[in-house]
């Protein structure tokens, strides 16, 4: 069997040239950047080199990008260094006001610290979606109140694909003088994530989505916004994460971020093209199937659909040559209706024939073919 891999939301493969620029930083570079002698300078200089390729993807000064051990990591730093800054701390334990906004679409990356956040005594409230996976920036407003320290909304959806208004929430949150993060893990190198067109405050990215290793990410932050590190110890990373630096993961990141930079716009319409190809074969095939946020701006790659009155899990169990997920990779394996499916409407019957698709840069149209064919064969062979 060919195998075909359509879950590039859960991770991407190593680029090749992102693995070719690894190597000397494994083999042969092994200083520590800290180091003043000449082994350190190299890897500093590759160090420094990866963070200008980041800032150059993002619209940010280098200096605003620190490195972190991935994107689950780097959203922990925003949501709890901006709350456990000394200023902000003092005044939650002096005053008890301390007060956060996510949304019910969230990543377990970003509501497991919220809820570690009220078991302390924050207040967390969570923005509702419509049934399209949106989430409106009056809903964010709406929740805003004189504690607020932080509000974190997702790009966009790593279940459906959805995107977020984020400029519009960004707006809101620096009309109220309120931190704004966003998890553009999905977003990255998919679509532009310019941070002065989005206005955030904070972003965090995940090298893994990007072609890059796993084990290695980055969080913007906009010069002036100030928290607190996870990892106390020397002065790494702006003093915001202590550590010797992954060098060859971040070389790695850098080279990925060069990468998505380059081939932006043509790789995000190559995408689409091939994520509708195989959605027009499955709506055509297949009488009630129903893509969800198909009405709204998705991912370019990302297709999310259900299929009537069989389970997703079924259908793939009859193809194992086909590689996609149920819902997000995190929480596989469990047939509980999801969050962000929950959060959109969606009945328990329906979303048991939910199963997310993603294509990716070395997808071919014959791939998206056979898998359309073989969804289709699967979904007839169980309906009947």
């Amino acid at each position: 069997m060919r195998r075909i891999y359509l879950d590039y939301n859960a991770t991407t493969p190593i680029a090749p040239s992102v693995a070719e620029a690894i190597q000397p930083f494994v083999a042969e570079h092994f200083g520590n950047p800290s180091s003043d002698h000449a082994p350190g300078r190299v890897t500093r200089h590759a160090v420094e080199e990866a963070r200008g390729q980041v800032a150059n993807l993002l619209g940010a000064d280098a200096e605003e990008v620190v490195f972190t051990g991935g994107g689950s990591e780097s959203i922990n730093l925003a949501v709890k260094g901006a709350c456990f800054h000394p200023d902000r701390w003092q005044q939650f334990v002096h005053e008890q006001q301390g007060h956060l906004v996510i949304s019910a679409i969230e990543h377990p990356a970003t509501t497991a610290p919220a809820s570690y956040l009220e078991r302390l005594g924050f207040d967390v409230s969570v923005a509702k979606c419509d049934s399209n996976g949106v989430v409106s920036a009056d809903e964010i407003k709406s929740l805003i109140r004189d504690d607020t320290i932080l509000v974190s909304v997702m790009h966009a959806n790593n279940e459906t694909g959805v995107i977020q208004p984020i400029a519009d929430m960004a707006t809101v949150c620096r009309e109220n003088k309120v931190l704004f993060h966003t998890d553009a893990a999905q977003s990255v190198g998919k679509i532009s994530t310019r941070v002065e067109e989005l206005g955030v405050d904070l972003m965090s990215i995940a090298g893994h989505k990007l072609y890059a290793p796993k084990g290695v990410g980055a969080l913007y932050i906009r010069r002036g916004v100030d928290l607190e590190p996870l990892i106390h110890g020397a002065g790494h990373e702006f003093g915001l994460r202590a550590g010797t630096e992954n060098v060859p993961y971040i070389v790695g990141l850098g080279k990925a971020a060069g990468l998505a930079s380059k081939g932006d716009e043509a790789n995000k319409s190559r995408l689409c093209e091939l994520r509708d190809r195989l959605q027009l074969r499955l709506t055509e095939a297949i009488d009630g199937l129903t893509v969800n946020g198909g009405l709204v701006e998705r991912l370019p790659n990302t297709l999310s659909v259900n299929f009537p009155k069989v389970s997703g899990h079924e259908i793939l169990a009859r193809i194992p040559e086909l590689c996609a997920s149920t819902g997000a990779a995190c929480h596989s394996g469990e047939a509980a209706l999801s969050a962000t499916l929950k959060a959109m409407g969606l009945s328990a019957d329906t979303a048991q024939g939910t199963i997310r698709l993603s294509v990716g840069w070395p997808t071919s149209i014959e791939e998206v073919d056979r898998a359309g064919n073989l969804l289709v064969e699967s979904w007839k062979a169980l309906a009947s």
